[in-house]
């Protein structure tokens, strides 16, 4: 017997799909809800296109920036942004999920099948499994793609310490700049950076995020934040704390240090609904990151954050 679908339980099996489609996008996108939005951004001075060094918190070194005002040419461009599918380097694949998600949604309400067709309820279920699978292939394809392009890195991983901190072995790779020496203080104000800047995002305090990150990296957070807000979405950060950090290199350019640091963390991260306070993803554990952080100062000022990049 054809299986048929009448007004009302056109609308109830539309509201079926998304009810089982939606947990397995929010879980994807999930880990992009803390400060920076999970994806690269910002600028290392002259070497914004060269790859950190590997170390042995980051192996993989930092992945290209998808937003930037520093660019190739040395002009300036505003920052990019976009949802899921539609963020820098993920055009062909985001646009190959979008389109095989909408054709399974259109498949099942006018007849067809996501591949081959759905008569009967062992189809539509067969359906919500092709777009799990989809979204873990297209996340997989994404972080390969991802990988795949990312410049080669200079330098060898940094060897192992007694400190939460290690030195690397690659200072002042990439450039004529002279090396620059890092000091037990200076790590410790990249650890405090690191906490500070979280809560100041968890709590949408502008005006503290301009005190601990240059101005580029202040108009991305606002901009994410205006985003969460138009979305009815807050994000909480808690319980941050660092598990490991290595010095991948440390430069001058003129008056300006530069210090970049992979760091390991775990932190509790969750999206909540604005009205409400419940949880929209995220959960009580805690979870684990690795990103690639540059800081930045006139000589004689303190650290700012100029950049982060995913691993």
């Amino acid at each position: 017997m054809k299986f048929t679908l009448r007004r009302g339980g056109l609308v109830r099996a539309i509201a079926a799909v998304f009810s089982l489609a939606l947990p397995l996008l929010l879980a994807v996108s999930a880990v992009d809800a803390r400060v920076g939005g999970g994806i690269s951004s910002g600028s290392r001075g002259a070497r914004t296109y060269s790859a950190p060094p590997s170390t042995s918190t980051a192996p993989g070194t930092g992945q290209p920036f998808n937003r930037s005002i520093t660019q190739p040419n040395g002009t300036s461009a505003p920052a990019a942004g976009g949802g899921f599918f539609n963020r820098p380097g993920r055009g062909l694949l985001g646009g190959l999920a979008a389109g095989f998600l909408g054709a399974g949604l259109l498949g099942m309400l006018f007849g067809g099948g996501m591949f081959s067709g759905i008569g009967g309820i062992s189809s539509f279920l067969g359906m919500i499994l092709q777009i799990g699978l989809i979204v873990l292939l297209v996340r997989l394809a994404m972080s390969w793609w991802q990988r795949r392009n990312a410049p080669a890195y200079a330098g060898a991983a940094s060897p192992s310490g007694p400190t939460t901190f290690r030195s690397g072995a690659a200072f002042g790779l990439g450039s004529g700049s002279a090396p620059l020496e890092i000091t037990p203080a200076d790590y410790e104000a990249f650890e405090r950076l690191l906490i500070d800047v979280q809560t100041a995002y968890s709590n949408e305090d502008v005006a503290r995020l301009h005190t601990l990150a240059t101005p580029e990296m202040v108009s991305y957070f606002a901009k994410d934040l205006a985003d969460n807000q138009a979305r009815g979405q807050v994000n909480r950060v808690s319980d941050l704390k660092l598990l490991q950090g290595d010095l991948a290199e440390a430069w001058r350019e003129g008056d300006t240090d530069y210090a970049t640091v992979a760091m390991r963390y775990s932190l509790v991260d969750r999206m909540l609904d604005r009205a409400t306070g419940q949880p929209v993803t995220g959960g009580e554990l805690p979870s684990e990151a690795t990103e690639v952080w540059t800081f930045v100062r006139p000589r004689g000022a303190n650290w700012e954050l100029s950049a982060i990049q995913q691993t």
